[in-house]
């Protein structure tokens, strides 16, 4: 099985990363969202591999508050939310919010998933690193879940992911991408109902997974929705 066998069967509609961009200016732009009236607040890992998605939102979007944690994880909180609503555009009394958040997992030309080649290393490497670092403590049997000041983004990861994963179980990388992707979507709703006043704004929410493939990134979209005028509408890409 190779790259693109991989890529449809365990992301189907996936496409590239670019496109999906592209679309989600074009598909706001029908309820008002431009560039120059909206705020885009982007998550992915920090991992370097991740940030041509910050570069494109940034182009598409004109600028973009950055929210990444280790795995796209969302550690900045309420205050780092409030401080993103509070940079929005302000035209017309209203303030437009495009938020998107995405884990990461590389899938490499021969289909293998979890893996990739990296410029400038020879051996292959794992993406996302920080989840394979979780997945590998859990399968050593000593987890530790406690905050470690010396680590503080991972210890959250773990602290964060335990919750979803059944007792005593070990899961591949790839579903324990989903589980962070899950993570990930509950957390960016709840910030979002905390800091964002839905009778003086609109917003947006764009999810999935970033895919790292040998002929660049793919972004496979999961729970998309706009919130204008307070009606939530589901979108497709």
């Amino acid at each position: 099985m190779g790259f693109q066998e991989s890529l449809n069967e365990h992301f189907p509609g996936a496409v590239p990363e670019a496109d999906f961009v592209n679309r989600t200016v074009a598909l706001l732009s029908g309820s008002g969202f431009t560039p120059e009236n909206t705020i885009a607040c982007v998550s992915v890992c920090r991992d370097e591999i991740t940030q041509p998605l910050l570069q494109k939102v940034r182009t598409a979007w004109g600028e973009a508050f950055n929210l990444s944690s280790l795995a796209g994880m969302l550690f900045l909180g309420r205050t780092g939310f409030t401080a993103a609503a509070h940079h929005a555009p302000n035209a017309g009394g209203k303030e437009r919010y495009v938020y998107l958040a995405f884990p990461h997992i590389a899938i490499h030309i021969d289909g293998q998933v979890g893996v990739c080649k990296r410029g400038g290393r020879k051996e292959l490497s794992t993406a996302c690193g920080a989840l394979f670092a979780f997945q590998k403590e859990l399968a050593s049997g000593k987890l530790s879940v406690g905050l470690a000041f010396d680590d503080v983004e991972q210890s959250l990861i773990k602290i964060r992911l335990i919750q979803e994963i059944p007792y005593g179980q070990v899961p591949d990388l790839l579903t324990l991408t989903r589980a962070a992707l899950k993570v990930i979507q509950d957390d960016l709703e709840r910030f979002i109902g905390l800091t964002v006043d839905p009778a003086q704004s609109d917003h947006a929410v764009f999810t999935g997974i970033q895919i790292h493939g040998p002929d660049g990134n793919y972004i496979w979209p999961d729970r998309c929705f706009q919130v204008v005028d307070r009606a939530k509408t589901v979108v497709s890409l």
